[in-house]
């Protein structure tokens, strides 16, 4: 995917919808969007809308 300069994909690992699940099969989980997936769900939602995700929200910053 293409992004134009400035633009930054959105990235699981800093949204507070993101989880890792005990299910081996589908290890990582957006609670946003209510689903499990072998690979990062940002990757999933790219796939299916062919945009980044609407639902990042930023995690606070860790004091």
């Amino acid at each position: 995917m293409d992004t134009a300069p400035g633009d930054t994909l959105a990235s699981c690992k800093g949204c507070t919808h993101y989880y890792i699940t005990h299910d081996v099969s589908f290890r990582y989980g957006c609670r946003a969007l209510d689903f499990k997936s072998q690979r990062q769900p940002i990757l999933e939602v790219i796939a299916a809308s062919g945009q980044s995700c609407l639902y990042f929200r930023k995690k606070p910053d860790q004091k």
